[in-house]
């Protein structure tokens, strides 16, 4: 597919009070622990198994992979996308869903010898459960492309980050809320947090190598690093004893090719690896570009991909004059299966590729294999 690639695999640990003769002591002195671990902890700390928003589709969402992968086109001039993700629509009562829209473009290209720059942005919105816990993201990005001789491109980029998470605290329960039989929302609780709106600012770094030694070869390869300066990510005005609020790095890997087979046929490989806190994450896959019409300008696409001891991830997708549109569904394999009746989680992208005039120099035709 010869798109820089990435995806963010998110699993949140769950803390429950556990045992019906628990005392009103122990309620209160667990309430305000339990509740910070719960959504402080869902997507930072270093206690914590959680990571980042995140798309199935890592290789329609570049800009949330790597900062170098800004500018990073080898076929077009800009893109423009948008992603939608639903998960644990069986799970919970109100199901994950997550949103993006964004894009990028190659600029000053006629003042930078065999380079350019590349310039862009991103908004990621994902809500979560019946606590609307809300998280939006805004991030600009830039990052810098140097072509070294006629089949290699080594790139470097950077973003910065604006953050918001809120929450609804009327939906929740807290332990101290606890009356022996039921809960009761009325009673007031130390569990409810100091504050219900918190914003803080993130950055990014990541590098990219690209090498096409042929019109039929492409392979790339990349690292980033998210979450350098470490922000701290709270709904409390103090963290308590052995739990750090501030969000762990996330380190980021991916190699993916483009080999052209036939005149008619494009084989994307690809592989991915996160790690972030104490979770980690592989998933490798392929999938296929089969040309319909007119060089290309018409594509049927299908791929599979695979997350080991999580699901496997099916692709179909249509292009028509750099317009695509592609689908995946998360099956299942985990022991979560049991609980989601074998439902996994479905997401579209959206993405338009384009360039700005008919001829741009010697870049205007494609770094990677084409139709």
């Amino acid at each position: 597919m010869c798109e820089p690639s990435g995806m963010h695999q998110e699993k949140a640990s769950d803390y429950f009070a556990k045992g019906k003769g628990m005392s009103v002591l122990t309620a209160a002195f667990c309430a305000r622990t339990s509740f910070l671990i719960l959504l402080c902890g869902l997507l930072a700390g270093k206690t914590s198994t959680a990571q980042d928003l995140h798309f199935s589709q890592w290789f329609n969402s570049p800009l949330t992979t790597n900062p170098a992968n800004t500018g990073f086109i080898p076929d077009a001039d800009y893109r423009i996308g948008a992603n939608y993700r639903n998960q644990w629509s069986n799970v919970m009562s109100v199901p994950y869903k997550t949103y993006s829209i964004w894009g990028d473009a190659q600029v000053f290209r006629d003042r930078i010898e065999s380079g350019w720059l590349g310039l862009g942005g991103v908004i990621l919105r994902d809500v979560a459960g019946s606590s609307q816990l809300t998280s939006t993201k805004v991030y600009a990005s830039a990052a810098y492309h140097q072509m070294i001789g006629i089949a290699h491109l080594l790139s470097a980029g950077f973003n910065i980050g604006w953050s918001n998470k809120r929450i609804n605290t009327a939906a929740l329960k807290f332990p101290d809320q606890f009356d022996g039989k039921f809960f009761d929302s009325n009673f007031p609780s130390d569990g409810i947090p100091d504050a219900t709106n918190i914003n803080y600012f993130d950055v990014q770094f990541g590098v990219n190598y690209a090498y096409f030694p042929t019109e039929k070869i492409y392979i790339n390869g990349g690292l980033s690093a998210w979450h350098i300066n470490r922000p701290r990510e709270s709904f409390f005005n103090s963290d308590p004893a052995g739990y750090d609020s501030r969000i762990s790095p996330r380190y980021n890997a991916f190699v993916n090719a483009s080999l052209k087979v036939t005149d008619d046929v494009i084989l994307n490989p690809m592989a991915y690896y996160s790690t972030q806190a104490k979770s980690n994450e592989l998933v490798a896959g392929a999938n296929v570009q089969y040309n319909l019409a007119n060089a290309g300008e018409m594509q049927l696409l299908g791929g599979l991909y695979y997350r080991p001891g999580d699901a496997f991830v099916p692709m179909l997708g249509f292009e028509y004059k750099n317009i695509r549109l592609t689908f995946t569904y998360d099956a299942t394999t985990s022991s979560l299966k049991q609980y989601n009746n074998s439902r996994g989680a479905y997401e579209f992208a959206l993405m338009n590729r384009g360039f700005y005039d008919e001829y741009n120099g010697d870049r205007r035709q494609s770094l990677c294999p084409t139709f």
